[in-house]
């Protein structure tokens, strides 16, 4: 069974936001995704100061048997990108709510959460 933390938000792409400070979110894919993916080999992320659009391609994410696009939750600019991924994908694998996070978006509407699904909503997509 997937993990799906309570304090999150979630998207119908498997992205999840996480409130951070300030109007910052942290972006990365769920659990449930990196377990349907398989093993991580690379990751391509937008440079910070990239702006994003909500539920537009920010980057790919490459797994040994797919590539899928990653979409933004919100609509934002990218204050943040975790380098560490460029040498170790495999982070998205091993804690995709932690260590595994993408980018960090300070938001232009932090409202904008709020039209994403909740855990349950999320757990219920993901069956």
């Amino acid at each position: 069974m997937a993990n799906v933390l309570q304090n999150l938000r979630y998207t119908e792409k498997h992205e999840y936001l996480k409130p951070e400070a300030d109007g910052v979110f942290s972006v990365g894919i769920t659990d449930y995704a990196q377990g349907e993916l398989g093993d991580i080999v690379f990751v391509e992320l937008p440079k910070a100061g990239t702006r994003v659009e909500a539920m537009q391609a920010f980057g790919t994410i490459e797994a040994v048997k797919a590539v899928s696009d990653l979409y933004s939750p919100i609509s934002g600019e990218v204050v943040e990108v975790n380098d560490a991924l460029d040498a170790d994908p495999a982070k998205v694998n091993s804690d995709p709510y932690g260590e595994g996070w993408m980018i960090r978006v300070r938001a232009d509407d932090p409202s904008q959460a709020d039209a994403l699904m909740d855990a349950a909503a999320y757990e219920k997509l993901i069956g």
